[in-house]
């Protein structure tokens, strides 16, 4: 879980810290505004300046790269593809950045309580997603653990087995027999649905679609996918939460034995996952049995 969050926090971090080359060491200033020192050399082509601060294009594309990431999947219309449009985010949204970044240090925000805290936290974050990164970046799989895991969870890995399923539903056993008589005798399987089935899907003359396990109820599924039920024939009866039930295989598809081949990328990235997860965990286990921690719980409310 560790790993996961720290994941999710470098995510986050990206989108605060992407300015980074243009931030200025944090001294208070004085109105006038005085030039502040730059904290890293540029890199890359300057674009703008706002007094001695610079943006480069490289800040800008990083910047667009993450907003269009945002809004790609809610709102298409509004990414920026054209160069007009960069340009409107340059003016709109970094210089006006820069400008309220400037003002916060003339004000000397950079010393208030709750932004050295945050800044602190932020700075917590980044060492330990770095250390995890040094950590976890050397793992390697090797080719026999990928075929080690494929064998023993092959199973598992076949595609899921979809099968389409009518069925009719009636409350008691004895109208389950008399329908099953004239199936068996060659009546239509929908039309005995629509005519006496109890369940939802009466109207539809049983039909249920293509299904998955689990769409029913354990014996549902039991009988529903067993091998003894070959397309196009029905089962005998069976009891379920609502009456007794008939049902009809239609056809069925999925349920493919991937290769190797084709999992291959897969389980390397599932292994390798496993193992840093398994890095970490003992690094922070070996961490703590030299560390003196404290919890007091009776504070946690």
């Amino acid at each position: 879980m560790l790993l996961i969050k720290i994941i999710f926090i470098s995510v986050f971090l990206s989108s605060i810290m992407g300015c980074e080359k243009f931030i200025p060491s944090q001294t208070k200033k004085s109105t006038p505004k005085k030039e502040t020192k730059l904290q890293l050399p540029v890199e890359g082509t300057v674009i703008a300046k706002v007094n001695n601060l610079v943006i480069t294009l490289e800040d800008l594309n990083q910047e667009i790269e993450r907003y269009n990431t945002l809004v790609s999947e809610t709102r298409p219309e509004l990414k920026i593809d054209t160069r007009d449009k960069k340009i409107d985010y340059l003016k709109n949204e970094l210089i006006r950045k820069l400008l309220l970044y400037q003002e916060a240090l003339d004000r000397g925000l950079d010393s208030h309580r709750d932004v050295l805290r945050a800044l602190e936290k932020t700075k917590q974050d980044l060492l330990v997603m770095q250390l995890i990164k040094e950590e976890t970046e050397k793992i390697e799989v090797s080719s026999q653990e990928i075929e080690n895991y494929y064998n023993l969870y092959k199973e598992q890995l076949k595609e899921p087995e979809e099968r389409n399923i009518r069925e009719i539903v009636v409350p008691t056993e004895a109208e389950a027999r008399d329908i099953l008589i004239q199936l068996l005798q060659g009546q239509d399987f929908a039309t005995l649905a629509r005519q006496y089935s109890r369940s939802p899907s009466a109207k539809e003359g049983g039909d249920l679609g293509f299904i998955t396990k689990g769409k029913k109820f354990a014996q549902f599924d039991e009988v529903a996918f067993s091998d003894a039920l070959d397309v196009g024939k029905v089962s005998n009866i069976f009891k379920g939460p609502d009456g007794y039930y008939i049902i009809k295989l239609e056809a069925k598809r999925g349920g493919k034995q991937r290769s190797l081949s084709e999992m291959w990328d897969d389980i390397k990235r599932v292994l390798t996952f496993l193992k840093q997860q398994q890095k970490i965990e003992e690094l922070v286990s070996n961490l703590s049995r030299n560390a003196r921690i404290e919890i007091y719980e009776a504070e946690i409310k």
